[in-house]
């Protein structure tokens, strides 16, 4: 189906919807209001729903048949001071929609007002499910565990991200690993205070922290292949509280990035290994807490090629953009990806003549909205084949 057409003529509430999102953001697992604008909508259109993860919502749409597909958007915002001053900018203080949130939850009320039309020629049923807290550990492990998937089950789902460095109007695919992996980790160290003109009758705490930080970073240079993109991030360090005083303790905090599982698992060991020798060499202890944060995210090759399909009939061939690398950032999207088979693709919405430049998790992001015509059609078009296809 062309869905064009009914695309046009909602684009006025997608602007309205998206930007009323973006006047009033709700960081992770705060989006009360969120929330409840979401489902004022679903009622006006007759569209049953169920309530998941506290904030979040996942709104069934029944067409001809038993198999059933989902579409997912994230729901919060950040806890940045937005610096653009526009009609829509925020309304609260610092929080700001700095990642696209804003556009992807109004993109998937598109789909919903537009497919909800043609229900009657869908070949199955849809989810669309609205995720809180992306931002912070993810919603969706918890919708999961609630049964968001199930009742009835779901076949596959899609998802898309706004990126700032694809221009309006074109669509971004990845084949294989989309996102990579994290692990977010905690190291204390337990020295002994004093003087600061008497190191000697200490253990620097810190100096400890700057041997270990330099030799963890020598685990991605020294210990794993080039040919495969891993990162650790050292972003705080806690110690101290006057340069005249040596502290008792110091604590590192940190983030691991990995591609592969087997690298995962590696460098959590390697970093207990190295600290532990570390702390001990200076006469310190070390204590660890590596978490597993989220999974890796990868797509289904026969979900994503049905999906490519879709968006060379909403662009067109010539404006998709075949990306080669995944990202080092990590999506929570993942998780559903764990569960279901899943194409996860990005929706280009920078326009340099309109100034949308910056990128995202910045006080100056957004979007041009013109893009909210194409992810609402490609939300609308995927959905369809899927059902025809699968």
């Amino acid at each position: 189906m062309d869905f064009w057409e009914s695309v046009l003529e909602i684009k006025n509430d997608l602007i309205k919807w998206r930007r009323a999102f973006h006047s009033h953001p709700e960081l992770s697992f705060e989006e009360w209001k969120t929330s409840s604008f979401i489902k004022v909508l679903l009622k006006s259109e007759g569209i049953e729903y169920k309530e998941y993860a506290n904030t979040g919502i996942v709104a069934t749409i029944y067409g001809n048949g038993t198999k059933t597909v989902a579409v997912r958007a994230d729901m919060d915002a950040l806890p940045i001071t937005e610096l653009k001053f526009l009609e829509y900018s925020s309304k609260e203080k610092g929080k700001m929609h700095a990642c696209g949130h804003d556009a992807h939850m109004a993109m998937v009320l598109g789909a919903i007002k537009i497919i909800n039309k043609f229900k009657d020629r869908l070949k199955g049923n849809v989810k669309f499910i609205f995720e809180p807290g992306e931002e912070d550990t993810g919603g969706a492990s918890i919708m999961i565990y609630e049964g968001c998937l199930k009742n009835p089950d779901v076949l596959a789902i899609i998802g898309l991200h706004v990126r700032e460095d694809i221009d309006s109007g074109k669509i971004g695919i990845k084949k294989g690993i989309v996102n990579v992996s994290s692990n977010p980790f905690k190291i204390i160290i337990e020295g002994k205070g004093g003087h600061g003109a008497f190191p000697e009758n200490t253990v620097d705490p810190i100096f400890v922290a700057c041997q270990m930080i330099m030799a963890i970073q020598g685990i991605i240079t020294r210990e794993l292949p080039a040919t495969v993109p891993t990162v650790i991030t050292i972003g705080e360090i806690k110690a101290g509280s006057s340069g005249n005083i040596i502290p008792k303790t110091c604590e590192i905090n940190g983030i691991i990035r990995t591609l592969k599982d087997v690298h995962r698992q590696f460098i959590k060991k390697r970093i207990v290994e190295i600290g532990e020798g570390i702390a001990k060499s200076f006469r310190a202890e070390a204590a660890f807490n590596i978490i597993d944060g989220y999974p890796a995210l990868l797509n289904d090759n026969k979900i994503m090629d049905i999906v490519e399909g879709s968006a060379k009939k909403v662009v067109g061939e010539e404006n998709i953009i075949y990306l080669e690398n995944p990202l080092m950032s990590v999506e929570s999207f993942a998780y559903f990806a764990k569960e279901k088979p899943c194409a996860f693709y990005f929706l280009g919405i920078r326009n340099e003549e309109k100034g949308i430049i910056y990128p995202a998790h910045s006080p100056q992001f957004d979007i041009d909205e013109d893009a909210l015509l194409y992810g609402t059609c490609m939300h609308c078009t995927a959905l369809f084949d899927l059902l025809e296809n699968l």
